[in-house]
């Protein structure tokens, strides 16, 4: 089949499927097996292609980034599957509210708890090299992603089993996006193909804020979940608290600091 009939088939797989950005995902799916960019497709259109199943798997509502096994994440491109979540756009702004609290702070040692695919202490680490960054998960096949693409980039990133008592060791910051779904009822059928370990569960803001020994606190929180978190650290003890908005407006990240 030529590119031009595999996207106008596969956009109409993936629309019928409810997919919302039909279009969108046939154009990445047809590229990545060109080994091109989404624009550059259009440059191939009356060549043939061959798309061994990817349009069946995303049909089947399996996460694009799993489809395409990698997806980009601030300046890297990550290998991505089903041992740990997709890095998301608005853990992107963790990121950017981390290094912003990190400031000036030198060689600073920090944790990221519940590392998954490594996106969050990978970033850090590729944006501030003079960082100690340790990151902990209970899941060993996270873990093992997490070397893969560390390995891949070569960023010298410590990565061990553990989970948010790591946070009382001591550091200049603490960041981490934890489970804080609570069901997932109503929510994206993507969600189903993703390890429930990371995205399911309630508490663990509450627990980190308590347990940490550390300057600054970084945490993603789910949608309504931000003035309780807020709450949580003032209770412990953190000033300068703030709530971050992510791109769409949805109170996002919360961050404070401790003397």
């Amino acid at each position: 089949m030529i590119v031009r009939e595999a996207l106008r088939e596969a956009e109409q797989r993936l629309a019928a499927a409810g997919i919302e950005t039909p279009r969108v995902d046939a154009e990445w799916i047809v590229a990545h097996v060109l080994g091109t960019t989404r624009s550059g497709v259009y440059a191939h259109l009356d060549d043939e292609v061959e798309l061994d199943g990817l349009v069946d798997r995303r049909a089947g509502r399996e996460p694009l980034a799993y489809v395409l096994g990698e997806w980009g994440f601030r300046r890297l491109t990550l290998k991505t599957d089903k041992r740990a979540l997709v890095p998301r756009p608005e853990t992107e702004i963790v990121v950017e509210r981390a290094l912003a609290l990190l400031g000036a702070v030198e060689s600073p040692r920090v944790l990221d708890i519940g590392v998954g695919s490594g996106a969050i202490a990978l970033a850090l680490k590729d944006e501030r090299p003079d960082a100690r960054v340790v990151g902990v998960d209970v899941s060993h096949d996270a873990l093992a992603l997490a070397r893969e693409n560390a390995a891949a980039l070569q960023l010298d990133v410590e990565l061990r089993a553990g989970d948010e008592t790591a946070a009382a060791e001591g550091w200049d910051l603490v960041v981490s996006n934890p489970p804080y779904v609570e069901s997932l009822i109503g929510l994206q059928p993507e969600l189903r193909h993703e390890p429930h370990v990371a995205l399911l569960g309630e508490g663990f803001h509450e627990r980190i804020a308590e347990t940490a020994q550390t300057r600054a606190l970084v945490l993603e929180v789910g949608d309504d979940q931000a003035r309780d978190v807020e709450r949580a650290l003032r209770d412990a003890g953190y000033t300068d608290v703030a709530i971050t908005l992510d791109l769409a407006g949805v109170e996002r990240v919360v961050e404070g600091r401790r003397a």
